[in-house]
């Protein structure tokens, strides 16, 4: 048997990609424990800063003085490309994806488009047709240009699209986008208070096209 989660279906589903199609913590957070001790950053404190945001963007809240910000980017992002060691799919998120179809879904990353293809396929997870990345945007996330820039290429309403998120920079740029929101919860050590529908992982729910042709996500009960 199945039931719906949500009471509407939806134009096209957007997705964030690291914790939430993927996990890459623990490659993200070796390169950025490197970066952090080389500016003698305290790395504890520091870590739980980096997720659902750009490099650029985490680099420049750490208000470093005399610092190359384009060479401090293109240091970490050679890290992250070099180390995609235990890059993994979340569970059940192949088979949901492929019931999509492909002119309905989108990432949107703020991962750069060589380190998102690269994780991408380190999972396993099929490249979409459409990918926002983080030069396609100006402003990243917890800013919602990169869903609506999404949305708009797949020539739909941000309203009428569902996110998934897991981060809370992306959460709040998907609730700015106007788009209902998924939380994935997969990578998250503690729990996480949300007000939005929240899953751990896709093994419980799966995509359903409607027969006009909007798409709904549905749980898969025995």
């Amino acid at each position: 048997m199945t039931s719906t989660v949500f009471e509407k279906s939806y134009s096209a589903f957007l997705f964030d990609m690291d914790g939430t199609l993927l996990s890459s913590i623990a490659a993200a957070e070796r390169v950025w424990s490197a970066w952090a001790e080389r500016h003698r950053l305290d790395v504890e404190r520091f870590l739980p800063t980096i997720h659902g945001v750009r490099a650029a963007d985490t680099i420049r809240r750490q208000n470093l003085p005399d610092i190359d910000l384009d060479a401090e980017v293109e240091w970490v992002a050679r890290g992250e490309l070099e180390d995609v060691d235990g890059v993994v799919a979340i569970d059940g998120v192949v088979d949901f994806l492929d019931a999509l179809p492909v002119d309905r879904w989108a990432i949107v990353t703020s991962a750069s488009l060589e380190l998102a293809t690269r994780r991408l396929a380190a999972a396993g997870i099929p490249l979409p047709p459409m990918m926002i990345s983080a030069a396609d945007v100006t402003r990243g996330k917890p800013n919602p240009d990169g869903f609506l820039l999404a949305a708009s290429r797949l020539g739909f309403d941000p309203v009428d699209c569902l996110v998934f998120e897991d981060a809370p920079a992306g959460i709040q740029a998907a609730e700015a986008s106007g788009g209902d929101v998924m939380v994935i919860t997969a990578t998250h050590q503690h729990a996480v208070e949300t007000p939005h529908h929240a899953v751990r992982d896709y093994s419980a729910i799966a995509a359903r096209v409607e027969s006009d042709g909007r798409l709904t996500v549905v749980t898969q009960k025995t």
